[in-house]
């Protein structure tokens, strides 16, 4: 009799008996996942199928709603060229009819411009004549004044041309100092200013009071070092050239004289009065200086 193996059964029976459920559940419950998730993917397809009509509608009303706003745009842009045009032409008919009242306007600018001018050259033309007539007057008046003022200088300049000749015919030439004859001699301020106006000397006033240094007159320097009041006599000494030349007790109104190289005549030097320590008087010097040879 041959030997028979009969397959003994695992140790641990028990076991594998819980690992074919566990894998019998996992196989069932896989199962019902597969069909959960057909489930949801056939609701799903539905859902999109819904979605999918949905949005064909709305395309179908987008598509009239653009078709019409369209038709209403053309329609608006249509009405809109139609009043441009009218626009148009209202404005060139207006343009015309402003060229036209323009030209109006300017005519009777013109016109009023016209009849101003006309008057301010009437009114300007008598203003004129009026200011002529004024001016005319006014001169006439004027030049009869001066006439008026004309006469009245003359006869004042005849008057003290007079009084002049007469001063003039006052004065005295005397002998200097130096035995040459002198100029006119002034003794007073009426003289001297008559002696100025003849012109024929130079003539410097002077009031000299008693310094220790000398004052210069003219282009002489002179100091006074004695002066008489009771005797009208008077001490000076004058530097000239750079020389000093005493005069000594000379008289009121006495030509005294002195020579210098600027000058052929002599100067001359009149004392007309005589005061405590103050002589008072005027130097005369030649109008044209001619150097001594």
């Amino acid at each position: 009799m041959s030997d028979i193996n009969y397959a003994q059964p695992p140790a641990g029976g028990a076991g594998g008996g819980v690992k074919i459920a566990i894998l019998f559940g996992a196989v069932i419950a896989l199962l019902a996942s597969n069909v959960w998730l057909f489930l949801q993917l056939d609701r799903l397809r539905g859902e999109m199928d819904r979605v999918q009509v949905q949005l064909e509608e709305k395309l179908s009303d987008v598509r009239q709603t653009a078709t019409a706003s369209n038709q209403t745009s053309r329609r608006n842009l249509e009405a809109m060229q139609e009043q441009l045009e009218t626009a148009r032409r209202q404005a060139a008919m207006a343009v015309g009819q402003a060229k036209v009242e323009a030209e109006q306007k300017v005519a009777q600018v013109a016109s009023r411009l016209e009849a101003e001018q006309r008057k301010t050259k009437e009114q300007l033309s008598t203003e004129i004549t009026q200011k002529a007539a004024e001016v005319t007057a006014a001169a006439e008046s004027k030049v009869n004044e001066v006439k008026t003022e004309v006469s009245a200088v003359k006869t004042d300049v005849s008057n003290t041309k007079s009084e002049l000749e007469r001063t003039i015919g006052d004065l005295k030439k005397v002998t200097g100092d130096l035995g040459v004859q002198s100029g006119y001699i002034a003794t007073n301020s009426k003289e001297l200013e008559a002696l100025k106006r003849l012109g024929e000397r130079n003539y410097y006033e002077f009031n000299l009071g008693k310094t220790k240094n000398p004052t210069r007159v003219g282009d002489i320097m002179i100091l006074l070092k004695k002066s008489d009041m009771k005797k009208n006599r008077y001490t000076i000494e004058v530097t000239v050239d750079d020389k000093r030349v005493e005069k000594k007790d000379k008289t009121v109104n006495e030509p005294v004289q002195f020579l210098t190289s600027k000058a052929r005549q002599p100067y001359e030097l009149v004392v007309n009065e005589v005061k405590k320590d103050v002589i008072v008087g005027y130097l005369a010097t030649p109008k044209v200086m001619e150097p001594r040879k």
